[in-house]
């Protein structure tokens, strides 16, 4: 099978090639997809896990991606709740070679079925963005009907998705990014949006739950405008800073089936829009990853045709 191998953790972007490897083996509890659309995230080739096993062993060369939306073609021994053919969608392991390649081996827990009139490359845009905003908001945020939460990099693919939940679940959602990114925010349901280029942070007020996926100085300011009791929610790193009567959270997503599910149907009642920006073959991931210029939405690789 064709697959996009990064064999240097130092050469980053330059270091990704295609070329051909084994077909991959279906563990026990795993299923084989014929990947259709993969997402990636652009700082993955900085992950630890992208170069060692569970172990810490070294596994390179090793096949980054880790959002997958394809067929099944073959069910590892003992795995059960998906069938030869089906349509999916989901994670792959940190630890394991990921989904921009032909063919990979997912574990049938961490997929969910994908309906025939929701699109592959629409699918691989959800899982990483869905399942993150999901449970930045609800499971660590807390966040409730008449709340507050202020949403950094609300363009982004996270961002965008935690802009649309927070505001149907009848929450006041603060938008922030660059200043090219405030239409695009208000249009997905913001009350209001700041230019962190500009500087406008400091014109928040008190929120009772910050989602931060930028980090830095941004993460260390957003501390002091959670109000008591609230939450600073972030996945870029472990705060240093905290709230000064409220709490912290750092997380990493977590495969969620029955999450997914429901983040699926959303996308197919209308409720939910992921933001699709780029649709490029696999021979162009490498330029993906460099992302040269700057566009809206999370850009998705095709594998193959449905």
């Amino acid at each position: 099978m064709r697959a996009i191998i990064a064999q240097d953790r130092d050469a980053g972007v330059d270091g990704l090639t295609l070329a051909d490897l084994p077909y991959p083996h279906a563990a026990e509890n795993d299923v084989i997809v014929r990947v259709h659309a993969a997402g990636f995230t652009p700082g993955e080739l900085d992950w630890p896990a992208t170069w060692t096993d569970r172990a810490g062993r070294d596994r390179t060369p090793t096949i980054p991606g880790h959002e997958v939306s394809g067929t099944v073609v073959e069910l590892g021994y003992g795995t059960t709740g998906l069938t030869v053919g089906q349509r999916v969608f989901g994670l792959t392991d940190w630890a394991r070679n990921g989904s921009l390649a032909e063919y990979t081996a997912v574990e049938a827990r961490n997929l969910a079925p994908l309906a025939a009139d929701l699109d592959h490359t629409v699918a691989a845009a959800l899982p990483i963005s869905g399942l993150t905003a999901w449970q930045g908001l609800f499971d660590h945020g807390r966040l409730t009907t008449g709340q507050t939460v202020l949403v950094h990099g609300a363009a982004g693919g996270v961002g965008s998705i935690a802009v649309q939940l927070a505001r149907e679940a009848g929450a006041v959602v603060i938008g922030t990014g660059r200043a090219a990114d405030r239409d695009v925010v208000l249009d997905l349901g913001a009350r209001a949006f700041l230019d962190l280029d500009a500087d406008e942070l400091g014109q928040v007020g008190e929120v009772d739950v910050v989602f931060d996926v930028i980090g830095g100085d941004v993460l260390r300011r957003s501390a002091e405008l959670v109000r008591a009791g609230g939450t600073l929610v972030t996945i870029a790193t472990p705060p240093t800073t905290q709230p000064k009567d409220g709490r912290a959270v750092f997380f990493v997503v977590e495969p969620d089936r029955a999450r997914l599910s429901d983040l699926a149907q959303r996308v197919r009642d209308g409720r939910l829009k992921p933001i699709v920006g780029a649709v490029r073959p696999l021979s162009e991931t490498a330029a993906a990853f460099a992302r040269r210029h700057r566009t809206h939405g999370r850009t998705i690789i095709q594998v193959a045709d449905e």
